[in-house]
């Protein structure tokens, strides 16, 4: 073997650095139908960082098989409406800004014809908690769900029912279906009784009893749940899906399932993307 000089060292890895560059830049596609980019935070509690990583790498692979670019960013800072000018949809993985100006920006944005898509705990809000319930548009009037109330644990599969087979979001997809493992939400706010609200999947009875405790109130045994809905005002999909299920009982933080592991889920997330992207609503 040839040993290199310091020197050619030096130009090799500058050599290999700029390939890598150009290697991913090539990922994307030239010409983009739109682009999306992702806000997460990835900080708090494993199964949340698991499906922010797992997210990160899905969706590209979706925007080289569909033609759409996407981005990603950790810096909420970027919640500004320069920025978010660039893009025709934006994805919360795994929060929600806190910052007024944050906020004030993304409502600009959607107020203006923007789209969005949100993921499992990017709709939480508690009070008190370190997420408290104190933006009320966000919580009350756009995603119309209010606090946060409880969950079912263990993360698991549920049995979801199409609402509305004729919606372009779920038309191509089978009345019921099977989840990917998740831990699902209850919310505050009936959302059936919202008239901006569509609900487009919720749980079917056939998944109860759901959870496997061990505490006996996170299992649930009845009762009706939306876990995929939009509002009629604007260009939005949230999604109840993205917490993965976590060996948290042997510390060793294993991943033991993926959001995307369930066909007709993974094409109910595409559609909506498509269908938001391309400057649609998800609405008849």
């Amino acid at each position: 073997m040839i040993a290199l000089k310091p020197f050619y060292k030096t130009i090799l890895l500058a050599f290999c650095t700029v390939s890598l560059g150009y290697s991913i830049a090539l990922a994307q596609p030239k010409h983009p139908a739109f682009k999306v980019i992702a806000f997460y935070t990835a900080k708090n509690d494993q199964a949340h960082i698991s499906f922010v990583h797992e997210a990160n790498k899905w969706f590209p692979k979706m925007g080289e098989e569909y033609g759409f670019a996407y981005d990603s960013t950790n810096n909420w800072d970027n919640l500004n409406t320069a920025f978010l000018a660039q893009y025709q949809v934006v994805l919360f993985l795994d929060t929600r800004p806190e910052n007024p100006i944050q906020r004030n920006a993304f409502k600009a944005y959607m107020d203006g014809g923007g789209a969005w898509m949100g993921f499992h705990f990017s709709a939480f809000a508690l009070t008190p908690s370190d997420f408290n319930a104190d933006w009320d548009w966000y919580h009350n009037t756009f995603l119309g769900s209010g606090q946060y109330v409880s969950n079912t644990w263990r993360p698991v599969s549920a049995i979801l029912r199409v609402e509305d087979i004729n919606n372009p979001v779920t038309k191509n997809l089978p009345v019921i279906f099977k989840s990917a493992p998740n831990e699902w939400y209850r919310w505050e706010h009936d959302l059936r009784n919202n008239p901006d609200i569509k609900i487009l999947l919720s749980i079917d009875s056939t998944s109860f009893p759901l959870g496997t405790g061990p505490k006996l109130n996170e299992i649930w045994h009845s009762g009706y749940y939306p876990v995929v809905w939009t509002n009629k005002n604007y260009r939005m999909v949230y999604f109840n899906m993205g917490h993965n299920d976590i060996d948290y009982e042997h510390k060793t933080n294993k991943e033991l399932s993926s959001t995307f592991q369930s066909e007709e889920q993974d094409k109910l997330i595409t559609t909506s993307l498509l269908l938001l992207g391309n400057g649609k609503k998800a609405v008849d």
